[in-house]
């Protein structure tokens, strides 16, 4: 046989292309089509294969947190269907936009490269005192770095899907979960976003308070530069009847004894006594007595002064008029003084006013530095007694029932009710209490019951 005519040996250089990024890329692109001699059958059929093993079925992910309307899962949710009536806990995360971590998003932001590192400080409501000088001797753990300052100042798509994984980890043993979330400020950088999940961890492994304050949440939270409230999902979340409220550093920014004690010059020593009574380092009734026993010789008008001085708190108004819309009952229960209370409610709305009563020499028209002993001190005991006796005068299940306050002696309240809210509280307080928001406006409580901007909109526009 002449050697021309035999075949061709196929050479390694013919079995390859001239790109090797083109031969090995995992998504190749759809061949080309010629739309004059092809109809789409065979279009169809030439591409049907490619499809099949090159196309990438998911879709970039959103730049932003959006409103889902889906149910997250890293399974295929109709595979593991959960069964009707599975117990259901939301999650109200909170961006504290008031309070970064650090000054600025980025070291290379400063205007001041030159500037020293901030002094560490105690994280607030993350330990019985922010004094560092009252710490133990060992410097507190470092903080975790401000994802935040990297993914936005907002509560990001990366925010939420950490998470997402944070739950998923925390029940033991291992369950699937299904997950869904809802915008409820903004849809474009939200500030506040609630995540539904189910079913809850096990309770003989992880107990819903233990859940509260597990480390891993709490973590999140420095990471984020977040709050999270936990809630059990149920009807009564959505529809309360009754709110109650401190006044003092709640529903307004002062303290009543404290601006009364600026008349007679003993300011300060009023005021670290209401301080480290708040913080629950004194009894609060000898405390109170203490502080009322310095008020000897004040004019009786001084609360009629003091209305002028007095700050109603950001959204104060905006709260309750939603509240009193959707039909709830108000009420103010206060450690301050009785003509003082009175004049609040008066102002926002609020049905129910009691406080303490300082007794008045009619002779002199001054305080005697006493209360009236016929009236009850309006403690941490009394305050929880209040709250359940107009829930019953009322017929109101406790679980209709809404506390707010910011001190020790409203603990035992905020643990009795519904949802007690420890708002912008004493740091014991934050520890202790059910949950705990540091927001700018009390409308922040309104996000609690489930509520989205459109809804307070309409409610404090009636």
């Amino acid at each position: 046989m002449a050697e021309s005519s035999r075949p061709t040996r196929p050479s390694l250089g013919q079995m390859r292309s001239s790109s090797f990024l083109q031969d090995h890329q995992q998504y190749k692109p759809m061949a080309p089509i010629n739309q004059i001699n092809q109809n789409i059958g065979e279009v169809l059929a030439n591409q049907v294969d490619d499809l099949a093993l090159n196309a990438n079925p998911i879709k970039p992910d959103p730049e932003r947190v959006t409103e889902s309307g889906v149910i997250h899962n890293i399974f295929n949710h109709h595979e593991n269907p959960l069964p009707s009536g599975t117990a259901q806990i939301v999650a109200t995360i909170y961006y504290k936009s008031a309070t970064p971590v650090h000054p600025h998003y980025h070291p290379d932001a400063s205007p001041d490269p030159t500037a020293e590192i901030p002094a560490p400080t105690v994280p607030e409501g993350s330990a019985p005192t922010e004094d560092m000088d009252k710490f133990p001797r060992e410097p507190p753990a470092p903080e975790p770095e401000p994802l935040d300052h990297l993914y936005g100042p907002y509560v990001s798509q990366m925010c939420l899907t950490n998470f997402l994984q944070i739950l998923e980890s925390l029940p033991t043993p291992y369950q699937r979960m299904n997950t869904s979330h809802r915008c409820l400020d903004r849809e474009e950088h939200p500030r506040v976003v609630e995540v539904t999940f189910s079913p809850p961890p096990n309770p003989d492994y992880l107990s819903f308070p233990d859940l509260r304050k597990h480390e891993s949440i709490w973590r999140f939270e420095r990471e984020w530069n977040v709050e999270v409230v936990l809630q059990q999902e149920s009807v009564f979340r959505r529809h309360k009847r009754l709110a109650v409220f401190d006044m003092d550093s709640t529903l307004i920014d002062n303290e009543c004894i404290d601006e009364i004690a600026k008349f007679i010059g003993v300011e300060k020593q009023v005021s670290d006594i209401t301080e480290r009574a708040m913080n629950g380092e004194l009894d609060f009734s000898a405390s109170l007595r203490e502080r009322v026993g310095l008020l000897t010789g004040v004019p009786a008008d001084v609360f009629e002064k003091l209305k002028s001085v007095l700050k109603i708190a950001k959204g104060a108004r905006e709260l309750c008029r939603a509240l009193k819309t959707l039909g709830y009952t108000l009420a103010v229960v206060s450690g301050g003084f009785q003509p003082l209370a009175e004049w609040l409610a008066a102002q926002l709305g609020i049905d129910i006013a009691v406080a303490n009563h300082l007794e008045i020499d009619e002779a002199t028209q001054t305080l005697t530095g006493k209360l009236v002993p016929s009236y009850p001190i309006i403690d941490a005991a009394q305050k929880r007694t209040l709250l359940k006796s107009f829930a019953a005068e009322r017929n109101i299940p406790i679980a209709q029932t809404m506390a707010v306050g910011d001190g020790a002696n409203d603990l035992l309240m905020l643990h009795a009710a519904g949802l007690g809210v420890a708002w912008r509280a004493k740091s014991k307080v934050q520890l202790e209490a059910p949950t705990r928001i540091n927001g700018e406006s009390l409308v922040d409580v309104l996000y609690l019951l489930g509520m989205d901007n459109d809804d307070i909109a309409e409610l404090t526009s009636q």
